[in-house]
């Protein structure tokens, strides 16, 4: 339910946006959504649908790129996914540590006509 309200805030940036731009309507927004980020791309897209009703957001596509979470290994530096039971390092061994990789969350562009 946390995906309404930053759904709401996609909406007016993006109606302003437009605006500024001296466009009549907004035909695309793509999202950057990490897998940890907390927000569910799905939920985000259904509320940007009923949000947007009646909006200069009104029929806008919304495309959403999801970033897995990554590990840095501690002792070669390498940035990996993570399998399942293990913080192995693929090229090293040894054990990575947890980043921000993964926990993205915004616009990255608006298009306009």
């Amino acid at each position: 339910m946390h995906e309404y309200p930053i759904t709401e805030q996609i909406i007016k940036i993006a109606e302003k946006h437009c605006r500024e731009a001296g466009a009549k309507k907004v035909t695309k927004v793509k999202l950057v959504i990490g897998d940890y980020s907390g927000y569910v791309g799905d939920s985000v897209h259904m509320y940007f649908d009923l949000i947007g009703e009646g909006t200069l957001c009104e029929g806008a596509d919304v495309e959403i790129r999801h970033v897995k979470p990554k590990l840095k290994c501690s002792q070669c530096g390498e940035l990996f996914e993570k399998k399942l039971m293990s913080f192995a390092c693929p090229k090293c061994g040894a054990d990575g540590g947890p980043t921000d990789i993964g926990k993205e969350f915004y616009i990255e562009s608006i298009e306009v006509e």
